[in-house]
């Protein structure tokens, strides 16, 4: 099997962004990847994100949203716990992160990610052995 990797939530975002569809395209196919070999991780961070933005920013309808909720949860799922969150402020503290970046950083590297696929933060960083990857870098 190969390594586990963690999706951002604007990996799943982007699934439903038809405005970007270079980045739409992209999106789909990571997470088609992510499901079918086993090797994609999310959190509960994630499905809230990316339910909250779907339905606020993209318009997209919230029996939708709920549904695809459900679909990304067949990877695996890190359920946030207390510790995760002390380990976060941590990392935050340690490498000036948001704590939602951090805790992003933190249940990566938790379930033993190896990477995490996301627009949001310095591509090529590696904290925490978790080596941050932009699938987007080269769309815009």
């Amino acid at each position: 099997m190969s390594a586990k990797y963690f999706l951002d939530s604007n990996i799943l975002i982007y699934g439903d962004d038809l405005d970007a569809m270079q980045k739409n395209e992209t999106a789909l196919e990571i997470i088609e990847e992510a499901v079918d070999s086993g090797c994609g991780v999310i959190s509960t961070q994630v499905l809230q994100e990316y339910f909250v933005n779907a339905t606020r920013k993209l318009g997209v309808p919230p029996e939708i949203a709920q549904r695809k909720v459900a679909l990304f949860s067949v990877m695996s799922v890190v359920r946030i716990s207390v510790e995760d969150i002390y380990a976060a402020i941590d990392l935050l503290r340690l490498h000036q992160l948001s704590l939602w970046d951090a805790l992003i950083i933190r249940c990566a590297a938790a379930s033993g990610c190896n990477r995490v696929l996301t627009e949001d933060l310095q591509h090529g960083k590696v904290i925490s052995g978790v080596k941050i990857e932009n699938p987007f870098l080269n769309l815009d």
